[in-house]
């Protein structure tokens, strides 16, 4: 120990040591999830950041959206416990793509403000999670502006000889949040049938915030009060601790099948079935909203979050043919969300569901023969949306209508494209990569019940054609050195949440379909820069700049030539969805990793983005752009034992950085905006007595008061964090 302790203090004076150890690299080089095939990622012209399956075990985190955050690669907000909106580039939810095992999660009611998906992927089944930065529509369509996050789940492995079984379980249980988490998987594997299986359970309790003031003098943000029926009768209710953020638990179930059969010609076929459900999700933030009568909701929450999955996958080695190597996907998703509200004082609470299919396909062909690589595909998603809506008197239990969150009677929407992307291999220094896309995406809704709104239209169809694509260039004058540039554009097409614009008409005003409102574009270019220091050390950054074009926005438009007409019975002005704004958003990112020792590891990652709205008189600030932030890491690593410190911190976005009245929710901030902070944080494991692992963590040593830029809810506090974790 003593040689490790003196190593790491020779690697930070820059005196060469050792060589990057094989047996654990926390930045792998192989990428699956650019091209759809595995690839070095140092051929690659984008930056590209994994998180491995050790990674994930070692953080021990209970969402993938904590995965992500705690990563420190991606910005994550939060408006409630149970949810976590990642953010990439600066753009958010609808903005960004998701992607669950070469399945496409996005859907036609993904809406631009802030989305909570991503908590339906149960971290404890995955084998790693790519982050594709930049824009992506060109393999991944519509919605990949600010990039891609692919979330792949273990497979299932075959055996040489007879059946071999093997499972993995562990229990889990943190201070601050009252987290109990069970876990399962269990391999069984053949010469030809193998199957991997995994069912977890978390039971969360409401939060505890930290009570050190961090960088400010004082803490903010505790909840004194909440709402309670008393006698079937609305109640302010003191809270008996302040810090401890009343209604924000919940509880969720995961479960996972995949089953694979290899033929005697070594033709794979995969079956994929995954199922997510939850208790109510409380939103906190909304919770917290106040009024003239202390606060403005009674009730507030997500219903039971379902989310299912079944997909089949075939790939195929060719011998006869032109192409390598044949992959399809054939998958259905199907998905239950919903949202319920009840204001302080009112016995009714309006209840809003929407039921969602999603048909989605994918055929791949790829060949890479000698300095060429060709990759060609087509694939496409078809949804559709049920939307209902109904009023529950909790005092009666009288039933009534209400007003849908989307058009009430049919909403689909498709979208089919075929792309090809391409690799040149020059010479040993220098390749060239190109890609296009040609997508076709078309969206129908229809008004039926006129009972709220009374609309001078019934539907809606819109149909757009988008060419899409890239051109990078890497050059790798040797071991040491990568210098990479890229140039690539996005797009995302309208989808039905754009019409939830519809439903805010009022009296005096009216906002219509837009019958010619097309896809948002994003045009961006890149550098990347990666530097072997040493042997042991290297250093990477990117750095980037995006033109954000015909944003959508509401702003006046006229209806069959008039730019007001009679709504609801007054003369009201006319607004629409319209592809208006412009923006751009720059920044970079730079990370260091060294290897010092066998036994230690030091990691640090840095992360800062600047986005402006141009207008005819300047610029403004814009919208889902998180303070400077980042994660440094220092890890000492034996055969039984493993401890690792790190420090997680954002910078101050002041509220003069804030879009206000946007989506970066300046109401749960202070006056100022949002502080900077900065949290120490501890893991550690213990092998040494087999099969049986335990972890034990303290999350935010120094009991720092804080939250994320555009959350509405407090992190946690101190946080001890501990779990046993058996192999057998």
């Amino acid at each position: 120990m003593l040689s490790c302790g003196i190593g790491i203090l020779l690697a930070l004076s820059g005196i060469d040591s050792l060589a990057i150890s094989d047996k654990e690299k926390d930045l792998p080089e192989v990428v699956v999830s650019v091209n759809r095939v595995e690839q070095n990622r140092l051929d690659l012209p984008q930056e590209v950041v994994s998180i491995t399956e050790k990674q994930i075990e070692r953080g021990n985190m209970a969402t993938s959206a904590d995965v992500l955050q705690t990563g420190g690669q991606v910005f994550v907000q939060k408006s409630q416990q149970g949810g976590g909106s990642p953010v990439l580039r600066g753009f958010e939810a609808s903005r960004i793509q998701l992607v669950i095992d070469d399945v496409r999660m996005n859907n036609l009611i993904y809406r631009s403000g802030h989305l909570q998906n991503v908590v339906t992927i149960d971290p404890a089944a995955l084998s790693r999670i790519e982050v594709v930065n930049g824009p992506s529509s060109t393999i991944y369509g519509s919605d990949a502006l600010g990039g891609v996050i692919h979330l792949r789940t273990k497979q299932p492995y075959f055996s040489p000889d007879s059946l071999e079984t093997s499972g993995t379980a562990f229990l889990r249980y943190a201070t601050a949040t009252g987290e109990q988490t069970g876990h399962l998987q269990l391999h069984a594997s053949g010469r030809r049938l193998a199957s991997f299986s995994s069912v977890t359970f978390s039971d969360f309790g409401d939060v505890r915030m930290g009570k050190s003031p961090g960088s400010l003098d004082s803490v903010w943000g505790q909840r004194y009060f909440y709402a309670d029926r008393i006698g079937d009768k609305d109640t302010l209710v003191r809270n008996n601790n302040e810090f401890v953020e009343r209604y924000s638990g919940y509880r969720q179930l995961d479960l996972l099948q995949r089953l694979t059969y290899r033929t005697e010609r070594d033709v794979l076929h995969g079956l994929n079935v995954q199922y997510s459900t939850s208790s109510n999700i409380p939103r906190y933030d909304r919770l917290t909203d106040e009024s003239s009568t202390g606060l403005r909701f009674s009730d507030w929450y997500y219903g039971p979050q379902q989310r299912f999955l079944a997909a089949y996958y075939y790939d195929r080695r060719l011998s006869r043919s032109f192409f390598d190597r044949v992959k399809a996907v054939i998958s259905y998703q199907y998905l239950v969300e919903s949202r319920h509200t009840r204001t302080f004082g009112s016995p009714t609470r309006i209840n809003r569901t929407e039921y969602v299919n999603v048909a989605g396909y994918t055929v791949f062909l790829d060949r890479d023969q000698g300095n060429h690589a060709v990759r060609l595909g087509v694939d496409g998603q078809f949804s559709a949306v049920n939307s209902v809506a109904g009023t529950f008197n909790v005092a009666t239990g009288a039933e009534g209508p209400q007003s849908t969150r989307y058009p009430d009677d049919a909403n689909t929407m498709g979208n089919h494209a075929i792309y090809y992307s391409h690799s040149w291999k020059l010479n040993s220094e220098l390749s060239l990569h190109d890609g296009l896309r040609l997508t076709y995406t078309s969206l129908y809704s229809r008004f039926s019940d006129t009972t709220f709104f009374s609309f001078p239209f019934s539907t809606v169809d819109q149909r757009n054609l988008t060419l899409c694509g890239n051109l990078g260039v890497v050059w790798r004058p040797n071991d040491s050195w990568k210098f990479s540039a890229l140039g690539s554009t996005g797009f995302r097409a309208p989808n039905v949440d754009d019409l939830a614009k519809v439903f805010d008409s009022s009296p005096g005003v009216v906002i219509v379909p837009n019958p010619d409102l097309g896809p948002e574009r994003v045009w961006s270019g890149e550098l990347g820069v990666t530097a072997k220091l040493t042997e042991k050390i290297r250093w990477e950054n990117s750095g980037y700049y995006s033109l954000f074009t015909n944003a959508i926005i509401t702003d006046r438009y006229q209806y069959n030539g008039n730019d007001s007409i009679y709504f609801d019975g007054v003369y009201s002005a006319v607004y629409a969805n319209q592809n208006q704004r412009r923006a751009y958003i720059t920044g970079f990112t730079t990370s260091i990793e060294a290897e010092v020792t066998d036994c230690w590891h030091f990691v640090g990652m840095l992360a800062y983005t600047y986005g402006r709205i141009l207008t005819d008189s300047g610029t403004t600030p814009l919208d889902h752009i998180p303070p400077f932030y980042g994660r440094v890491s220092l890890r000492y690593s034996a055969e039984e034992v493993e401890v690792e410190l790190f420090s997680l911190f954002n910078g101050q976005k002041k509220i003069a950085d804030y879009l206000l009245n946007g989506e970066d929710n300046e109401q749960y901030a202070t006056p100022m905006g949002m502080p900077s902070w900065q949290t120490m944080n501890l893991r550690g494991s213990w092998s040494g007595w087999n099969p049986l692992t335990i972890q034990l963590g303290v999350d935010n040593i120094l009991d720092i008061n804080y939250r994320t830029f555009s959350s509405g809810i407090h992190a946690p506090g101190r946080n001890f964090i501990l779990a046993a974790r058996v192999i057998f």
